[in-house]
């Protein structure tokens, strides 16, 4: 099915009355590469606001995700929402890499390409389409909290497994007709 036929396009200031953003950002799929090759992971960490006065979202990232290297080398990807069904699908994507894997041909969602070429799925019912800005990787000498300090020392024995911070411009939102 046509991309258009399933989705509606809405603007980031459109996005607060469809969606509650203070709670969206708590379980998501991102998806990074183009119909050729692609790649789909669990994120369920990161904000919705302003980078560099453009709208923006922000998502964590274990250093290690095959997802990662797919944005770096495309510097577009996709997040996506969808209704509580699907969750059975979504944690197998959790479950296991993409780059050692056929994930990819084993799900039961349906893959859809949207206009830009981003890739993701006929059963989101929100899409948030975004350009690469910047990754970062936080320093532990970053976080003043104590529980935070204590987090980081149990959570990360390696420092270089400390998870990246990648920030992406919000270039297109499309919401389920």
């Amino acid at each position: 099915m046509d991309f258009k036929q399933l989705f509606k396009q809405i603007s980031p200031e459109e996005l607060g009355g469809a969606f509650n953003v203070f709670t969206l950002m708590g379980f998501f799929l991102v998806t990074a590469g183009k119909i050729e090759h692609y790649n789909s992971m669990v994120c369920s960490g990161g904000a919705i606001g302003l980078h560099f006065k453009k709208p923006a979202v922000w998502c964590i990232f274990q250093s290690a995700r095959y997802t990662l290297e797919l944005i770096q080398k495309e510097k577009t990807y996709t997040l996506s929402w969808f209704p509580d069904e699907y969750k059975k699908q979504l944690l197998f994507l959790g479950s296991k890499s993409g780059r050692d894997s056929e994930k990819m041909k084993e799900i039961k969602l349906t893959s859809i390409q949207t206009p830009c070429a981003n890739m993701s799925f006929e059963e989101a019912k929100l899409i948030i389409e975004c350009s690469l800005t910047q990754i970062t990787t936080a320093n532990a000498d970053d976080f003043y909290s104590q529980e935070s300090k204590d987090y980081l020392k149990e959570a990360y024995k390696d420092p270089k497994e400390i998870r990246k911070y990648v920030f992406g411009q919000i270039t297109n939102i499309w919401i389920k007709k």
